[in-house]
């Protein structure tokens, strides 16, 4: 497979082992691109995304860390300022909080605190989400409070293409980027072309057109909003679906060229719907189209509680039928 990859075929591969291939490959380009994390070596990652690296690269370059998040990303920054491109692994999206004050009192502000002479070329990958039926701190969503602060770039892929060259070109980024990956869709697979870019890091992609209303999503979600829109098109509902693609920064513009053709959105996504990423994309469509909006921007999210026990996390999760609710209340106006 990784030959073939090499080679320039177009593969159909998971998720997770396209971010495989696609390390691989920044690897190979650049000698000072190093990976670090819990279990990244020996283990390959508790779900395999780094697999055969240390093998192939060593463990000078994929090292498998102590467990101490705020000491993975300390000594990433330290690696960054020597001119290194470390790729930091959390583990899971509720480990990463241990390293929160490094990552924005630090990694976030070290540009602007050198008025732009020191550059910061990290990437903290991050498997976020639900749907797996984890325990607790192994399911969470916490985008929001990263796209918040200044200095961070957050992005996640939603099929197998985006996550080869989304991670590329984080990697390629002097600024440091933190990479959420939708963990309950490493194993879908998707088509990889090697020689075809997506496009730019942060800009958003309409992946159905549509004429009556659009959804926006990005991650995970992304496939249960083309479920919608294909639900939704049975009843003669046109729904068009956008993959944000970035969190931070966002793609108000080709969100807004959809929204002027639909004249309605919903915006969804696993995160709690408060304070939300969808809470700033409603707000500021709301202000770019308001003459062109012919009902009130929705959000479909979580709830405003701690992730629910496994057993419970279908009815946290926004699924199928509570993005079709809001469809048909976003249409009844």
């Amino acid at each position: 497979m990784a030959a073939d990859i090499a080679a320039g075929k177009p593969q159909k591969l998971p998720l997770a082992k396209a971010i495989n291939e696609s390390l691989r490959k920044a690897m190979e380009n650049d000698p000072k691109v190093l990976i670090m994390g819990e279990d990244v070596g020996k283990l390959g990652g508790v779900f395999r995304v780094t697999d055969g690296l240390q093998k192939d690269f060593g463990e000078d370059r994929v090292v498998d860390t102590p467990l101490a998040e705020s000491g993975i990303v300390g000594t990433a920054i330290g690696l960054a300022l020597r001119g290194y491109r470390p790729v930091v692994e959390i583990q899971f999206d509720g480990f990463v909080f241990p390293a929160y004050d490094q990552i924005v009192t630090q990694l976030a502000k070290m540009h602007a605190r050198a008025l732009g002479k020191v550059k910061l070329p990290v990437v903290i990958r991050i498997p976020y989400g639900g749907g797996i039926g984890a325990v607790e701190h192994h399911s969470e969503s916490p985008e929001a409070l990263f796209a918040h602060v200044a200095g961070l770039k957050c992005v996640s892929p939603s099929n197998s293409a985006d996550a080869y060259w989304m991670m590329q070109q984080a990697i390629d980024s002097d600024d440091p980027v933190i990479f959420f990956e939708p963990k309950r869709r490493y194993w879908d697979k998707g088509e990889v072309d090697t020689e075809s870019i997506p496009g730019p890091l942060h800009r958003a992609r309409t992946v159905r057109e549509g004429t009556d209303l659009t959804l926006v999503a990005y991650g995970p979600m992304v496939k249960v909003c083309l479920e919608a829109a294909a639900a939704a098109a049975e009843e003669g509902k046109s729904l068009e679906v956008v993959d944000l693609r970035s969190m931070s920064p966002i793609d108000f513009d080709t969100v807004q060229g959809s929204v002027e053709r639909t004249r309605r959105l919903v915006v969804v996504h696993e995160a709690p719907v408060f304070l939300g990423t969808g809470a700033e994309l409603a707000a500021r469509i709301t202000e770019r189209c308001f003459y062109h909006l012919e009902a009130p921007v929705l959000r479909v999210g979580g709830f405003h509680a701690p992730y629910p026990p496994a057993r419970l996390e279908e009815e946290y999760l926004p699924g199928l039928d509570r993005v079709l609710d809001a469809v048909d209340r976003a249409l009844a106006y």
